[in-house]
């Protein structure tokens, strides 16, 4: 499996320690919430430990996950170098953690006061975007059989471990919240998954966990363009 690297594998090791002196270490419990869609996007947050999910509610009140992140990554970034910009998505703690706050002006400081850190960021935001529009590429092209099986194999590539009996997708979640990765109902899920699981595709385990037992077959439904690893992610 091609390994999905975090924000701060992709920037320099000194960018990442001037962030962190930058920052407020803070600890957060399971549903605690670190910004609201909506709300002025005066903070990002570095993750240390624990998970954060970024959601957005529909106008009819449906909600979607867009993206589950893990330490490394940097979130609650909605833009830079403007004035009243405000967050487009609400994050939460799915598991207990501890992350660095750290304000957008000192993150524009930084990026000011060094060319290299910049280009760092611009680079890493390049790709974030890239994945983003490959995502939603797929989830309005394909349909919903198509919509799901992308997401499996993209789930494969973010939070993927190979085993002798196909690939592990270690990251717990209930049919409801895959759904909500999809912005599928949670019946239509489960009718996929125990068709795949006749057809000796997937397995489904406790804890919440997926089994992907041949992911060619996924790949093979969908026509998959196999996108390079670091764009089909999550």
């Amino acid at each position: 499996m091609a390994k999905n690297l975090t924000f701060i594998e992709q920037v320099s090791l000194d960018f990442v320690n001037v962030l962190e002196t930058c920052g407020t270490k803070k600890c957060m419990l399971p549903g605690a919430v670190l910004f609201l869609d909506g709300d002025r996007a005066d903070h990002l947050f570095l993750i240390e430990s624990g998970q954060v999910k970024i959601t957005k509610t529909t106008l009819d009140g449906k909600e979607l996950t867009l993206q589950v992140f893990g330490p490394g990554e940097l979130v609650g970034l909605s833009g830079l170098f403007e004035e009243n910009v405000s967050y487009t998505s609400t994050g939460s703690m799915q598991e207990a953690g501890t992350v660095s706050v750290i304000t957008r002006s000192s993150l524009e400081k930084i990026l000011i006061q060094n060319g290299q850190f910049c280009v760092d960021f611009m680079r890493w935001m390049a790709v974030m975007n890239r994945r983003m529009q490959s995502k939603f590429r797929d989830l309005l092209l394909n349909g919903k059989i198509g919509a799901l099986y992308s997401t499996l194999i993209r789930m494969c590539n973010t939070y993927g471990e190979e085993n002798e009996n196909g690939i592990l997708i270690n990251l717990s979640m209930t049919n409801k919240d895959l759904a909500q990765f999809i912005g599928l109902t949670r019946e239509s899920v489960n009718r996929m998954l125990s068709e795949l699981k006749k057809l000796n595709v997937v397995d489904l385990l406790p804890q919440g966990h997926i089994l992907i037992k041949d992911l060619d077959y996924l790949k093979e439904t969908i026509n998959c363009d196999d996108c390079p690893p670091d764009i089909c992610q999550m």
